[in-house]
C-alpha cells in the first residue's frame, strides 16, 4: 500500500497536524490536516488501521471498535469542546482507505453554515494553527482517558 496516504501516515512517512488523540491495534484517531492551511478546529478523523476501502470490508472486531470510537469521540467533542452537533461521513473517493470524518458544529453557527463542509465557510468558524490543533487534541485525549 505504498501509495496510500493513510497507510503512509500510520507508518510515519507523512507528518500531519496535531497529535494522536487515540490509537490501538484497530483504529487511529487524530485531527484533519490541511497541508499548512488553517484547520477548522474539531474536524476529527477515525482511521481504520488495516487497509480496507469500505465500511463493508471491516471484520466484526474492527467494526465494534470503529463504532465505539465514533460514539466516544463525538461525545468528547460535545462535552469537552461544547459542540452542539457532530456531522459524520465516509466518502472514500479520493483516499480509498476507510476513514470516518467527524466534524463539530458549535453553538451560534448560523443555519446557512450548517453541514460538514459549510462550517468551513462561516466567517467566524473556529480556525486554528497546529498549536491550536494540538491543544484541542490534548483536551480530547484527556477526556477519552478519563474514567467514566
Amino acid at each position: 500500500m505504498g501509495d496510500c496516504f493513510i497507510c503512509n501516515k500510520h507508518s510515519g512517512n507523512i507528518q500531519t497536524s496535531g497529535i494522536s488523540i487515540y490509537e490501538d491495534e484497530f483504529v487511529y484517531v487524530g485531527h484533519i490536516d490541511r497541508n499548512g492551511n488553517p484547520n477548522y478546529l474539531g474536524h476529527i478523523m477515525i482511521d481504520l488501521k488495516r487497509h480496507v476501502p469500505t465500511l463493508g470490508e471491516m471484520n466484526m472486531e474492527e467494526a465494534k471498535v470503529f463504532g465505539m470510537m465514533m460514539a466516544k469521540v463525538s461525545k468528547a467533542l460535545m462535552e469537552s469542546e461544547k459542540a452542539e452537533h457532530i456531522y459524520s461521513f465516509v466518502a472514500g473517493d479520493s483516499v480509498p482507505h476507510l476513514h470516518m470524518h467527524l466534524v463539530a458544529r458549535y453553538p451560534n453557527t448560523p443555519k446557512d453554515y450548517w453541514g460538514p463542509n459549510a462550517v468551513y465557510e462561516w466567517p467566524d468558524a473556529p480556525m486554528g494553527n497546529n498549536e491550536d490543533v494540538i491543544a484541542l487534541c490534548s483536551r480530547l485525549k484527556l477526556y477519552l482517558e478519563s474514567p467514566v
